[in-house]
């Protein structure tokens, strides 16, 4: 689990964004994004195909762009965090194939899955060219310690999986199995991605850890906000289709707090669509409606502020300055997200 804190989060006066980080790496990002289409390349077609569909879907690229920010942050003035930044988001590119797969989607960022358009085996196999070049990458910078921090991360996020799995239509589930699974399967690479600017910038051990706390607390919320709005978003904002979790029967936040005070009534409810799958148009509706009545979203929003408490108190640890600033807005980016 990610550091405990008993901090605020400071209020939010106006809808936040990242437009100050991407203003702020714009130059690398070009870079890194160059060094990605190079990297997608292969004399099997479908191979750059497929992995361009995703890679061009629309993501923020927020995980590669932790490594640069935190480069910056740290005081590094070469040129090894463009490709790690592009290793970063090839695990997180081919874990996504992988996901989508596994969870049966077929929308994501707006756009048809990959998967969806090219099929299951060949999504799974492309996941996996990706993460080869990812360690490609790696091995090309010489570093085992960032080896060892990246590595591990990949490791991380295939238990994750597992975890999930296992979690899945599971309503005995607890809060603490929930942050486990979350902690694992998105949490990993957001602080993997902070702590390797560290190591570039050769920081103290102390300081690596800030930035493993920054990026762990920050890809808790992250996720935790992602799992509130499959209750409470638009599908034009979210997307995906709004309702996947309900209809595959995980058991996000949202759901293991509605169970906490659920009667017995609604536990039946609960069994019958979560458990059995056994659902009717109209329980995607009820489901939110007894979130609402049980203050479970209101509760899992409150959730998120507190890990983004502690992902702010981690960055103090950093002189002031327009990384830090970029790096603090993101953290409002994640928490608006809910709102």
């Amino acid at each position: 689990m990610a550091l405990a804190v008993t901090a605020k989060d400071k209020p939010v006066d106006t809808k936040a964004s990242i437009d100050r980080l991407t203003t702020l790496l714009d130059s690398d990002l070009k870079r890194v994004n160059t060094l990605i289409v190079e990297r997608m390349h292969s004399p099997v077609e479908l191979i750059p195909q497929l992995a361009g569909h995703i890679v061009a879907a629309g993501g923020k690229r927020l995980r590669p762009m932790l490594t640069l920010a935190t480069s910056r942050l740290c005081g590094y003035h070469g040129d090894r965090h463009i490709a790690l930044a592009a290793a970063v988001e090839f695990i997180h590119t081919a874990t996504l194939l992988h996901d989508d797969v596994v969870d049966a989607s077929d929308l994501r960022r707006g756009l048809a899955t990959a998967n969806a358009v090219w099929g299951n085996k060949p999504s799974v196999l492309v996941g996996d060219f990706l993460f080869s070049r990812a360690f490609e990458l790696m091995v090309e910078d010489g570093s085992l310690k960032v080896l060892e921090i990246l590595s591990r991360a990949s490791a991380v996020i295939a238990e994750g999986e597992v975890l999930q799995l296992v979690t899945s239509n599971d309503i005995t589930t607890s809060e603490d199995a929930y942050l486990e699974v979350v902690n694992a399967k998105t949490a990993q690479l957001f602080a993997a991605a902070a702590r390797i600017g560290g190591v570039l910038g050769e920081r103290s051990d102390a300081e690596e850890k800030a930035l493993d706390s920054f990026g762990r607390n920050l890809g808790i919320a992250f996720q935790i906000i992602d799992d509130m709005l499959d209750y409470s978003a638009l599908e034009s904002e979210l997307g995906k289709t709004v309702g996947d979790d309900f209809r595959d029967g995980k058991i996000t936040l949202p759901v293991v707090l509605a169970l906490k005070a659920a009667d017995e009534r609604e536990r039946q409810f609960w069994h019958r669509t979560l458990v059995d799958l056994d659902q009717t148009p109209d329980d995607l509706a009820h489901a939110v409606e007894l979130m609402h009545r049980h203050g479970a979203l209101a509760a899992t929003l409150e959730r998120a502020r507190f890990y983004c408490a502690a992902a702010r108190r981690a960055l103090v640890t950093f002189r002031d300055g327009a990384e830090r600033q970029a790096l603090d807005e993101v953290i409002d980016f994640c928490l608006d997200r809910g709102y």
